[in-house]
């Protein structure tokens, strides 16, 4: 085996940084694992944190003049291509996802890269299922009496088998809680019963109440959707039903409609236990639901929220046909490599990750039906090209290589991701780290930066080295409840063992009033995120872009050229990836 270290060991530029959040998404930021929950890891801190030893600087001159070719009008031109009407929002197969590969292709020739795939090739490509679910009108449900619930404004349902036609016939419905069965926190809504062929209502998130739960308010994988359907399938149910709030899931029931509908595409299915039906309710729909037959939301929540909760059958049947038009298509993600300088670590790579794709162009409707995606994900596929562009700028490469992997299809799951790392171009234990960008800060210059998965790993030095520089704070997940470590990229490449940042924008915005970074981030994610209005507008300010692209360039540069490589913190829910990756190199 390889002699591997643990560690890394970084120099600090200043005596000393703040910890403390913001981040971002729903069908798109969550990959579909078909095993059980990760453990936990520790919350970020809001303590002070000692610095480590100063140690020589990285940020040398001719470093410092790679850093500042980072321009806001170059991220302005990418952004501007990539989420032009041309590209059509960059649907997974469409030829505008196409469009946007190849344009992403011939930028990185332009700046010296070479193809980074395994078989030689610019793209890994892998296929698709798309399923196209044609919803009743109504969904109907009978108890003492019959309900029926509305397509599109009180339910959304979709087929969770890649099969012409999802049912349930008669099938009974069963209050399982939170679905969740979490041994390590002696938690299990099942209690073991045969719930085969039921259809089961739950609630989203997971326990939030209590520190000694699920790490309180901070959302874990458990309560995730994918984690539901999951654990439903694993019942033998044949449905699933979320109830949807806007507390509970992190954005409002529109971003359900819109993720939910049209085209859902997946990686072909293997021999996973799959539920019929997927689908979320309202919270009115999900009271009336339960009124049907003498049942009160409230009273099943309240005991929900107990260790000896046991499910509840609520006493009703349902049946339901979605007729599902199937579409196979290839997608791919883009990988360029600049390889690394020093012979006996150049084999390792440091890999920058942004998701190109995005939600395409909706099939019907009124006015524009574009998903031009310009925040999500134009932008940080905009920040990782101006990375690339400041690492080539270097008179000479860094001693890792760097991998460049604009991947597809995160909005439906992580899936480039996920398929990035069911094969990458170099053994998961010769990735030193993952540095992964999503939906950036396109509303100014901040006093702070978000590390989402801070009090992980080592990387949390790297960060807080960096920020020092810039003279900006790392902070942690300011929204803990909305789980975004699960919710991007760089989860799937953390599953195999690499240490990863997930940079999203600061908060604390230089000339502004406390609150006001929150406050955008909240209007955006009630008015555009996954809508058509996600557009590059003339108010885009890109000076917190070019901030987090040069501080994304720092932390590359750091790790690319330190004799050590990063580790998981000791007990994190990844570590023991981590060491089965080094043990199985040679």
């Amino acid at each position: 085996m390889r002699n591997r270290v643990v560690g890394i060991g970084l120099p600090l530029a200043c005596a000393g940084v703040l910890i403390g959040g913001c981040g971002g998404g729903d069908r798109d930021e969550v990959t579909e694992q078909q095993s059980a929950a990760p453990a936990t890891a520790p919350a970020a801190t809001a303590a002070p944190v000692a610095p480590p030893a100063v140690a020589a600087t990285p940020f040398t001159d001719t470093a410092s003049r790679a850093a500042d070719s980072i321009s806001g009008d170059d991220i302005r031109t990418w952004v501007a291509a990539l989420s032009s009407d041309e590209m059509g929002g960059r649907g997974p197969g469409s030829d505008g996802d196409r469009m946007a590969r190849r344009y992403i292709v011939e930028e990185l020739q332009k700046l010296g890269y070479k193809p980074g795939a395994a078989d030689g090739g610019w793209e890994q490509s892998f296929d698709l299922v798309g399923i196209n679910s044609t919803m009743p009108p109504v969904w109907k449900f009978k108890g003492d009496g019959e309900l029926e619930l509305a397509a599109g404004s009180e339910y959304i349902a979709g087929s969770g088998v890649q099969s012409e036609q999802a049912t349930l016939t008669d099938a009974e419905l069963v209050f399982v809680g939170y679905g969740i069965e979490a041994p390590e926190y002696d938690w299990n809504d099942f209690k073991g019963q045969d719930l085969s062929g039921k259809v089961l209502v739950m609630l989203n998130n997971d326990p939030d109440w209590s520190d000694d739960l699920f790490e309180g308010n901070r959302r874990l994988y458990y309560g995730r959707w994918t984690y539901k359907y999951e654990s439903a399938a694993r019942q033998g149910a044949a449905g699933a039903i979320i109830i949807h709030t806007t507390p509970s899931a992190g954005y409002p029931f529109q971003v359900v409609q819109t993720s939910w509908t049209g085209e859902q595409f997946e990686i072909p299915a293997g021999d996973e236990p799959r539920v019929q039906v997927a689908a979320w309710v309202t919270e009115d729909a999900a009271r009336k639901l339960m009124a049907l037959n003498g049942h009160d939301l409230e009273n099943l929540i309240e005991k929900a929220r107990s260790r000896d909760f046991e499910p509840v059958a609520l006493g009703m049947t349902t049946s339901l046909d979605l007729e599902n038009r199937l579409t196979r298509v290839s997608t791919g993600n883009v990988l360029g490599m600049l390889r690394g300088s020093d012979p006996e670590l150049a084999d390792e790579v440091v890999v920058f990750t942004a998701h190109h794709d995005h939600l395409g162009t909706a099939e019907s409707g009124e006015g524009d039906r574009i998903y031009n995606g310009a925040r999500d994900n134009a932008s940080g596929v905009a920040t990782i090209l101006a990375i690339a562009k400041a690492v080539a700028e270097l008179p000479e490469p860094p001693r890792r290589s760097i991998l460049i992997a604009a991947v597809g299809a995160e909005e439906q799951g992580l899936l480039g991701a996920k398929a990035l790392a069911a094969d990458p171009p170099v053994a998961p234990g010769l990735i030193a780290a993952n540095i992964n960008f999503d939906a950036g800060n396109i509303w100014g210059a901040t006093r702070d930066i978000t590390f989402i998965g801070l009090g992980k790993s080592s990387l949390d030095e790297v960060a807080q080295t960096v920020a020092a520089h810039q003279d900006r704070v790392v902070t942690g997940d300011q929204f803990p409840d909305k789980g975004y470590f699960y919710r991007s990229d760089q989860f799937a490449l953390a599953r195999i063992g690499v240490p990863a940042m997930y940079m999203k924008g600061g908060t604390d915005y230089l000339g502004r009033p406390a609150n006001w970074g929150a406050e955008q981030v909240g209007a955006y994610t009630a008015k555009n995120y996954h809508q058509p209005s996600d557009e590059l507008t003339d108010d885009w300010n890109f000076d917190g872009l070019v901030q987090d692209a040069q501080l994304g360039f720092w932390c590359g540069l750091i790790i690319a050229n330190d004799d050590e490589l990063p580790s998981w913190n000791p007990g994190d829910e990844f570590e023991a990836a981590r060491k089965a990756a080094l043990a199985a190199l040679p």
